[in-house]
This record gives C-alpha cells, sequence and structure tokens, in this order.
C-alpha cells in the first residue's frame, strides 16, 4: 500500500467509477478508494449519480485503512459541514374551550340515563296500574 496516507487525513481525489452502492476515488496512481453512499452528503442520497459523476474532482476524508485487504473507506460529508438544524416550531396544544357540539343521533350517557329513568318510572306505574 501506501505509506503517504493516513486515517483522518483529508485529500484530493478523482471519482473513477459510480455504482448504486457508492463511488470509487482515486487518491493517486496507486491508490483508489470507496465513497458508500452515506457518505456522499448530510442527509439521504437516493441516487448517486445526482451527486457525482466519473471525472469529478472531490475532497475526501480517510475514514479507515485496511491494509491487509487494500482497501480504503472514503468520506466526502466528513469534509463538510454539517447543515445546521432548523428549529421546529413548538406545536401549541389546543385546549377545547367550548363543550362538542351534540349531534344529531348521539346522545351522551348522562342525557340518557335520565331519560331511561323517566322511562322506567312510566313502566312501573302502568305495571301497577294493571
Amino acid at each position: 500500500m501506501s505509506d503517504k496516507f493516513t486515517e483522518g487525513q483529508v485529500v484530493e481525489g478523482k471519482v473513477t467509477g459510480v455504482q448504486p452502492y457508492g463511488a470509487f476515488v482515486a487518491l493517486d496512481d496507486e491508490v483508489q478508494g470507496l465513497v458508500h453512499i452515506s457518505e456522499v452528503t448530510h442527509g439521504f442520497v437516493k441516487d448517486i449519480n445526482e451527486f457525482l459523476t466519473v471525472g469529478d474532482d472531490v475532497k475526501v476524508k480517510i475514514l479507515s485503512i485496511d491494509e491487509a485487504n487494500n482497501k480504503y473507506s472514503l468520506s466526502i460529508r466528513a469534509t463538510e459541514e454539517a447543515p445546521k438544524q432548523q428549529e421546529k416550531p413548538k406545536q401549541v396544544k389546543q385546549t377545547q374551550t367550548q363543550a362538542p357540539k351534540e349531534e344529531a343521533g348521539f346522545n351522551t350517557l348522562k342525557d340518557k340515563l335520565n331519560e331511561w329513568i323517566e322511562q322506567s318510572e312510566d313502566r312501573v306505574k302502568s305495571f301497577n296500574k294493571k
């Protein structure tokens, strides 16, 4: 491998290939690494081709070096400042200030209870008359 690259180093490279899972970037004539799709930019990347094309010059950070397998893990996202999170406006909880409107056909149990008591009393009276 190459002794001139170390983990954490930020270097310039050239995109040599683009796949659905990431982009290959040549750091020099001998060393090439992979920028995984999740390391292309901050946020979600659905189609890497919207961000990178073969021949693009990019600045990458070396995330890891696997000497045994000759693999460099790279990140473009790590070289960019993260976008500031916009504060979401606090949702104001709306409290109910009026009693709910009664819909035709829907009565509360309290209202129905009085009606049932009256009906029951009427039945008892009519039964006692017999």
